[in-house]
């Protein structure tokens, strides 16, 4: 297969078109000031390659560039730093020319071989949970200052997103093997704290769970509409803001420019501030509880750990009361662990219509007719995570599962969770690329992170995800993914709830700031209209 120089150039025509359908008009843009925006909480670590979460993910884009860049819906491939790539005929080669003259932002010049080091670092084995969507790469040749070659293992399917996604971000390689520490985690460690990349903005100042401070990368690449370098903004600071209703308190009283997680039941209210815009932009987001289903728990024999169990906690879950009681009527059913807008969804219709009389009988065949208690781990000061949690504590008790609410903050949460330290988890999940293979090695293949930190494993099921990765017939591998689904959505650890956007609210006089569907916060191009 080949990508043609007509192909790249549709994806440079899609970069153009994204500037200027975000930024607007040129003659509007208006440059300078410091955007404020409130988020939920901290990121704990600034380096792409052995990180896991979110909250480090959405904010990794505008620090660091990869070769290859989403587009704005999140479903298609552009130039980054790469301005054109060829897979080779064979499947077994990717052929990439990268941009002249780009810059880290501390000036020194991105070589080929800072290409070559940053993609085999990210390819090696044991190198943080997303090793595996670059596991293919054998090894990366430099030809000549401006082309790098990636040979493969084998063909890979998703190569080309995987050089989307944030762990194959390019790094200074002199820099990081300069940063403080004997192994890879402990120079990650410290470059994570004075992180260099080439985004659109650079790291001013971190105070943890307070503020984080970004600037305007003097030499980024791209240009605005109005054909000057991007971003447009000075500075983004964010301030961290764990509680919802203070985010929102601040946001009204002008403190904030703009907020992230809006709770679903202050979005009317704040759509008709008129000082606002309440935007709800379009996700692979789902909402899900995950049981730790480990035999034993607390030393404990774990009720969880049988799928007979967690069968009838689906059945006992209310799930379109929870969307008119908790999204007030935004979000929608799941038909499959994984988003109806994620690649080879094989949903046909909602999972688990609420039947408590079956749950009953469930529960009793799993030896449980009494029930049992539980515990869940929810997000401190969230106020949809408090309404979900409440209302399936409520939903539960009907088949005797006492459930007690755990609300801690985000570090300990992803630390209790990385530990497999829980019983049972509240969490959404986003996709970070346009194809299943993520969220299930993240989900269901057991040879990751044991399905979700939680001891869950099905041996069809890592095989037929393990063939899945080598498949380049599309159709074949719908055929892999919906075994999969088949099987973790009639046994795996989760509780599907529903489908959702991103909420999100700006002042008006925010323009062009962007979450696209696969989660990243782009402020390249947003500015403050005076």
């Amino acid at each position: 297969m080949k990508v043609t120089s007509k192909a790249t150039l549709v994806a440079s025509l899609a970069l153009s078109l994204l500037t200027a359908a975000v930024a607007q008009a040129a003659d509007t843009v208006q440059r300078g000031g410091t955007m404020v925006y409130g988020r939920y909480a901290d990121s704990p670590f600034l380096e792409p390659v052995l990180n896991d979460s979110n909250i480090d993910i959405w904010i990794l884009s505008n620090l660091y560039d990869t070769l290859l860049l989403p587009t704005a819906d999140g479903k298609g491939i552009q130039p980054g730093l790469a301005s054109a790539w060829t897979i080779a005929p064979d499947g077994k080669s990717v052929t990439l020319t990268l941009r002249p003259d780009t810059h880290f932002s501390d000036g020194s010049p991105i070589t080929a071989e800072d290409v070559q080091w940053s993609l085999e670092r990210a390819s090696k084995p044991g190198n943080g949970v997303w090793q595996f969507m670059v596991s293919a790469i054998a090894d990366v040749k430099v030809i000549d200052p401006h082309t790098v070659v990636i040979h493969l293992s084998h063909e890979d399917p998703t190569v080309l997103s995987a050089l989307t996604v944030f762990n194959t971000s390019i790094m200074p390689k002199h820099l990081f093997e300069a940063a403080p520490g004997k192994t890879d985690q402990e120079k990650a460690a410290a470059f994570a704290e004075h992180p260099i990349g080439s985004g659109p903005f650079m790291l001013q100042s971190w105070q943890h769970n307070s503020t984080m401070t970004l600037v305007r990368n003097p030499y980024y690449w791209r240009q605005g509409s109005d054909g000057k370098p991007l971003p447009y903004l000075d500075g983004v600071k964010f301030e961290i803001i764990p509680d919802d209703a203070t985010r929102i308190l601040k946001l009204q009283s002008g403190e904030l420019d703009g907020a992230e997680f809006i709770p679903y039941s202050r979005v009317d209210e704040l759509k008709k501030n008129p000082a606002l815009n309440m935007v709800l932009f379009p996700s692979t987001r789902v909402e899900y509880a995950n049981a730790n289903v480990n035999p034993q728990l607390d030393g404990k024999p774990n009720p969880l750990a049988n799928p007979k169990v967690r069968e009838a906690l689906n059945y006992a879950t209310d799930k379109e009361a929870l969307i008119q009681l908790v999204t007030y009527g935004i979000g929608k059913p799941m038909t499959s662990f994984m988003s109806t807008s994620t690649p080879m969804n094989a949903g046909t219709g909602p999972l688990y219509p609420v039947d408590v009389a079956k749950a009953k009988a469930l529960m009793a065949a799993a030896g449980y007719p009494q029930g049992f208690s539980t515990h869940m781990m929810i997000l401190a000061g969230n106020e949809d995570d408090i309404s979900i949690a409440t209302s399936l504590q409520q939903m539960w008790s009907e088949i005797g599962v006492q459930l007690t609410i755990d609300q801690v903050d985000q570090a300990t949460r992803t630390d209790r969770y990385r530990k497999s330290e829980y019983a049972m988890r509240l969490s959404p999940w986003t996709d970070d690329i346009a194809d299943p293979s993520e969220i299930t090695s993240y989900f269901a293949y057991s040879k990751n992170i044991q399905a979700l930190h939680s001891g869950w494993k099905s041996e069809a099921v890592d095989q037929a995800f393990e063939s899945a990765q080598k498949e380049m017939d599309p159709a074949k591998r719908a055929v892999y993914f919906k075994t999969i689904q088949d099987i973790y959505n009639s046994s795996g650890p989760t509780i599907g709830l529903y489908e959702s956007s991103y909420p999100v609210a700006l002042k008006t006089s925010v323009k062009g700031f962007v979450q696209i569907p696969l989660g990243n916060n782009l402020f390249s191009e947003a500015y403050l209209q005076k």
